[in-house]
């Protein structure tokens, strides 16, 4: 029986691995097999998640100290995630942030904060990755976590900054499937809908988003712990091997209507 999502022996950097998302997405990874790095600015906490990976999964994972903004941190992590394992063959670039208030009274400090971590970042980590590692390789997987917000707009939570940016990164994923297709890297974007994480769950459980979420998403629900993981999985996998360029939509629905 072939097993089309087999990692086993392949090594993932999962940014903003720290809690939430990235945590999920990388344990979904370790349970399919593949070794892990786990990349945030929380150096502690890099480390329980690395430390719990290889406890659950049997896999090799470390934590590594990273701030995505800083480009010779971005250099030093990825040499360290070679060091250690020799190969990179999948990135998923899941850290970021969200600022929300009006758009009248977003501050530019706000709007620069966001387009340099979630955009900015996101291309940081993969140039680095893939200069160093894809493309000597001829082979890699890249998958930009993007939002829905990255493909519409909203009039329930204004963070105009975070639409820039996640919209920057739908078409940032379009530009590096294009240009490295040919050096054998495929480059595809999640686009989450709204998911309990730590930082969301006062906020979606409020009435007022609750309301919201009757009449946005066509499943009447918000995503649930693991809803993710069947999308990160086939990217990541040799499964995926003609589909690049593309936007996955994992959002209940939320951008079909």
């Amino acid at each position: 029986m072939k097993n089309y999502f087999d990692l086993s022996g392949q090594v993932a950097i999962v940014t903003g691995c720290s809690t939430g998302l990235g945590v999920q997405m990388a344990k979904a990874l370790a349970n399919q097999g593949a070794n892990i790095a786990a990349l945030a600015r929380r150096k502690e906490k890099v480390d329980e998640v690395a430390a719990a990976l290889e406890k659950e999964y049997g896999v090799k994972a470390v934590g590594i100290r990273c701030d995505i903004t800083d480009t010779a941190a971005v250099d030093a992590a990825v040499d360290e995630v070679l060091k250690v394992f020799g190969r990179i063959d999948i990135l998923i670039n899941n850290a970021g942030t969200g600022a929300v208030a009006p758009a009248e009274d977003i501050t530019d400090e706000q709007f620069n904060d966001e387009m340099n971590i979630d955009l900015f970042g996101t291309f940081k980590v993969a140039r680095a990755v893939a200069k160093k590692a894809m493309i000597p390789a001829k082979y890699g997987r890249i998958i930009n976590i993007s939002s829905m917000y990255g493909l519409v707009g909203n009039k329930i939570c204004g963070s105009s900054p975070y639409h820039a940016a996640k919209g920057g990164v739908v078409n940032l994923t379009r530009a590096l499937a294009a240009e490295w297709g040919v050096k054998g890297i495929n480059v595809n974007a999640i686009c989450p809908g709204y998911f309990y994480t730590d930082l969301t769950t006062e906020t979606l459980n409020s009435d007022f988003f609750q309301a919201n979420a009757k009449t946005m998403i066509p499943l009447e629900r918000y995503g649930k712990e693991g809803e993710l993981d069947s999308a990160a999985i086939f990217l990541s996998s040799p499964a995926s091997s003609y589909v690049t360029g593309v936007m996955i939509p994992v959002d209940g629905g939320y951008t079909c209507m």
